[in-house]
């Protein structure tokens, strides 16, 4: 049977930790990157058998990533997330597809995104697709500031089985990686010298499309508080876009 390598970096993670490697202990191995952690990630990540590495964390998200499976030593590595879990369903399906991938070097697979207590249908939160499974050496990380993208050298196939996703677990969970990916997503702004108006105007446009057109509505009112909390995130991106460049 081949081999599955899963790899994961956390920063900060203590409260999802448990949760998501748990989902992985199946796996021929773990690769763990705690990167720059606070508060009890690294102690926590040691309660399961994983392949340890602490680096320094960096904003530039794909540099750890891309770091965490270079570790790997599997026929195929999965990347997941401290907030993420794999269900049964998937792990069943992710060993029947690496036994049996036909031409694939790489799966992409829905994510359900679990908001506010509910699993969000609309508003482009799912099937919210992610290209996650490849073949050993046959996939890298392109060098973008924020949104990490992989690269994949042959075809790509598409699994049925959804990754699960719980983005916060409460409020300050929302204020930091606010912070954090506001600081990313600026500095992407400012790569493609966006103007100012059409930047402001970005978060508008956004819950309009996420709550209207994509249907979050339907979600009800987890549906509303998820577009106003991702118009947040992005009008923050914004205003710090602009207040940087009034320096």
């Amino acid at each position: 049977m081949p081999t599955i390598s899963i790899a994961m970096i956390a920063h900060n993670e203590e409260k999802n930790l448990a949760r998501s490697l748990a989902s992985a202990a199946w796996a021929d191995e773990i690769i763990f990157v705690d990167c720059g952690s606070t508060d009890g990630t690294a102690l926590a990540a040691r309660d399961f058998k994983i392949k340890y590495f602490s680096r320094p964390n960096s904003r530039a998200v794909y540099v750890n990533k891309q770091f965490s499976i270079d570790q790997a030593a599997s026929d195929w590595v999965l990347i997941l997330d401290a907030d993420e879990e794999i269900s049964p369903a998937l792990r069943a399906e992710l060993k029947r597809v690496t036994a049996s991938p036909g031409s694939a070097a790489a799966f992409r697979m829905p994510r359900r995104n679990f908001y506010f207590g509910r699993w969000l249908k609309h508003g482009g939160k799912y099937p919210d697709a992610q290209l996650r499974l490849f073949r050993r050496n046959t996939a890298r990380f392109l060098p973008l500031p924020v949104h990490e993208r992989l690269e994949v050298n042959g075809a790509v196939g598409t699994l049925k089985e959804p990754l699960l996703h719980y983005p916060y677990s409460d409020a300050e969970d929302i204020r930091n990686k606010r912070d954090f990916y506001s600081d990313l997503l600026a500095r992407s702004y400012a790569l493609k010298k966006r103007s100012r108006l059409l930047i402001l105007f970005r978060p508008f446009t956004r819950f309009v499309s996420a709550y209207f057109f994509k249907l979050g509505f339907l979600d009800g009112i987890e549906g509303l508080r998820t577009a106003y909390t991702d118009f947040g995130n992005i009008m923050a991106a914004a205003l710090l876009y602009i207040r940087r460049r009034e320096l």
